[in-house]
């Protein structure tokens, strides 16, 4: 004959769920009597908040917990409305305020770059002067950097990469002007028209712009000793034009160099 399986002694042990609610309460518990030990406490108002909270909940000794007549739920919308006013008080809780704050900081900070970029432009623009250059470069800015926007023809041939001969000079003397500010991250960006090219040596237009701004690094690199870190080439041949390109005089415009250069964190 089978023996008999011998029965356990004692109560049936918890559902699993009480002790997840119960550990629920507890860290909710210390939660709130957290952010009140970090404050000045009112002493009446933490009793008031002690005594709902041991009003609203009984711990078990098996570590279950149960909500006691409803306190919870009926006590609830007071409570946190209590809350609501005692982070007020702080300053904590007027989350439209702290919003038009942080956007007057952002924006006092965006205003304090943009002034640095407008110091820069005027710096390279009296350079540029000088050495009569400023009608065959645009000078821009941003709050990140200043742009100097060359025309591609003064450069390059029509579907060449290499810099042409009689630019030589002019790279020469952009070259020494750019070496003032080698500690700068100095970007160099193609662009073209969207007339397709028509020749073996390139792909297509993304591909002639991304090695016409590489050849404006390699110069800067190579003659000026630009340190290679800081130069970044990049293309973007047809797709980022500034005029439109149904025109001879829009397509003369997009075909074009950028060189911005982006100001050092002080």
């Amino acid at each position: 004959m089978a023996r008999e399986k011998k029965k356990l002694a004692g109560p049936p042990p918890p559902a699993p769920w009480m002790s997840t609610f119960s550990d629920l309460m507890n860290l909710l518990l210390c939660f709130f009597v957290l952010l009140f030990s970090m404050s000045t406490v009112d002493a009446e108002k933490f009793q008031e908040m002690a005594a709902s909270f041991i009003s609203s909940f009984s711990i078990l000794p098996n570590g279950g917990s149960a909500v006691g007549d409803g306190l919870l739920i009926s006590n609830g919308v007071s409570q946190l409305n209590e809350l609501s006013e005692y982070f007020s008080n702080m300053g904590l809780s007027d989350e439209g305020e702290q919003m038009k704050t942080m956007q007057e900081m952002m924006d006092a900070i965006e205003r304090e770059e943009l002034e640095k970029s407008e110091e820069m432009a005027k710096e390279l623009e009296n350079v540029l002067s000088e050495n009569d250059m400023l009608s065959d470069i645009e000078i821009d800015f941003t709050s990140q950097y200043v742009e100097l926007r060359l025309n591609g023809t003064i450069l390059f041939g029509s579907g060449k990469a290499d810099i042409r001969g009689e630019a030589v000079a002019f790279m020469n003397k952009l070259g020494d002007i750019l070496k003032e500010y080698e500690n700068c991250l100095i970007e160099v960006v193609g662009h073209t028209d969207n007339v397709p090219i028509s020749n073996s040596k390139f792909a297509n237009n993304t591909e002639l712009s991304c090695f016409r701004a590489i050849s404006v690094v390699e110069y800067l690199q190579n003659e000026k000793d630009i340190p290679a870190i800081n130069l970044q080439p990049s293309g973007r041949g047809e797709y980022v034009p500034i005029a439109s390109n149904d025109t001879p005089e829009g397509r003369a415009q997009n075909r074009r160099v950028e060189i911005k250069i982006h100001r050092t964190l002080e």
